[in-house]
């Protein structure tokens, strides 16, 4: 199954959590917090949200950052994604 965001949002999977600290302490699944590094999988194609033009600026296999608490999770054939909008994305990482 695949996922066709509309107007301006984006599907995000998120990046794996850190499994240890730089210490090298183990961290189990209850201390892990949800990661804010996240990879494009599919973007909307934007247009008219609200009256205003949204150009899509994030494309396809970028790697982001978004808001802490951001969008809306999903699960689809067990794999879990975010829907967010553009503009919760924060930055793009290089």
């Amino acid at each position: 199954m695949t996922i066709k965001p509309l107007c301006d949002r984006v599907v995000l999977k998120p990046c794996e959590a850190e499994e240890a600290t730089k210490s090298g302490i183990i961290l189990t699944a209850s201390a892990k917090e949800k990661p804010e590094i996240a990879e494009v999988v599919a973007v909307g194609p934007g247009g008219k949200v609200d009256g205003n033009e949204v150009e899509m600026i994030v494309k396809v296999g970028d790697k982001v950052i978004t808001a802490k608490y951001a969008g809306t999770e999903v699960k689809i054939d067990g794999e879990e994604y975010s829907i967010v909008r553009q503009s919760d994305i924060l930055a793009v990482v290089d």
